[in-house]
C-alpha cells in the first residue's frame, strides 16, 4: 500500500464495523453536546417581539467621580470598576492582568484606599472618588512617586507600573494612618517607614520583570525612610 494512502477507518467485517478512536471520540462529543442542548437554550424573544423572562440585560445608572471629574454611566450591573474605567471612560492606565485580584495590575485608589478594581463592581462605587494613574500626575507634572519610579527604573515592561504606583501611594497613606501590617513588630506602636514594611505591604502587586528592588528604592526615596 502506498505510504500516503490511509486505510479506511471503517470496514465491514461480517456484522461488525471497525471505527477509529478519533471517530469514536468525535461521535461521543457530538452526542454529549446534543444531549446538553435542551438545558442550555438561551431565552429568545417571543413571536410578539416581547422578551421572555431572564432575557433582558439588567442595567443601572452609576455616578462616579474619577480623577476629579464626574461621570454618569448606564452600565450592565455586572460591569466591574476596571471595565467601566477602561471600556467606558477610556482610562487604560489600570491594567487587566489576572482578572482574579491576584496580580494587582488593576489597582486604583477609591476614597483614599487602594483596591483591586477587577474585583469591585462599578455599582458598588456609586458616588465614590476614584483615582487612577492618569489622575496622579501627567507628563511635565509627575507625582513624586511617578518621578521616583522613573529615576530608579522601577519598571521594565511597564504593564504593572500603574498599579504599582497607585498601590505605593495609598500604602504610604496606610502607614501614616497607623494601620499595621503582618510585618509590624508591635501593634501598640505606629508602624515605621521601613523597607521591610514596604515589601510586605506591596506583596499583592506582582512584577513579572522582577523590578522589586528598584520599586522599593523608589518608595524609600519618596517616604524619606532609611533603606
Amino acid at each position: 500500500m502506498n505510504k500516503h494512502t490511509r486505510e479506511p477507518s471503517t470496514q465491514n467485517r461480517g456484522n461488525t464495523i471497525a471505527i477509529s478512536r478519533r471517530e469514536l471520540l468525535a461521535v461521543s462529543a457530538a452526542s454529549a453536546t446534543a444531549a446538553a442542548l435542551p438545558h442550555a437554550v438561551v431565552a429568545q424573544p417571543s413571536a410578539s417581539g416581547a422578551s421572555t423572562p431572564g432575557s433582558a440585560i439588567p442595567t443601572a445608572k452609576v455616578s462616579l467621580q474619577v480623577n476629579g471629574a464626574g461621570h454618569a454611566l448606564e452600565l450592565d450591573t455586572r460591569t466591574t470598576l476596571l471595565d467601566a474605567l477602561r471600556e467606558h471612560l477610556r482610562l487604560t492606565g489600570p491594567k487587566k492582568g489576572c482578572d482574579h485580584g491576584q496580580c494587582g495590575a488593576c489597582t486604583v485608589i477609591v476614597d483614599g484606599r487602594r483596591i483591586n478594581s477587577c474585583l469591585s463592581l462599578a455599582v458598588m462605587n456609586e458616588g465614590r472618588n476614584v483615582t487612577t494613574i492618569e489622575g496622579l500626575g501627567k507628563p511635565g507634572s509627575l507625582h513624586p512617586m511617578q518621578a521616583a519610579f522613573v529615576k530608579h527604573d522601577g519598571y521594565q515592561c511597564g504593564y504593572c507600573t500603574p498599579g504599582q504606583i497607585c498601590s505605593a501611594v495609598a500604602m504610604l497613606g496606610e502607614i501614616q494612618a497607623g494601620i499595621p501590617s503582618h510585618a509590624s513588630a508591635d501593634l501598640a506602636v505606629p508602624p515605621r517607614l521601613t523597607a521591610v514594611e514596604f515589601r510586605e505591604r506591596m506583596s499583592g502587586n506582582i512584577c513579572r520583570c522582577g523590578a522589586y528592588s528598584n520599586i522599593v528604592d523608589a518608595i524609600v526615596e519618596v517616604s524619606g525612610a532609611k533603606a
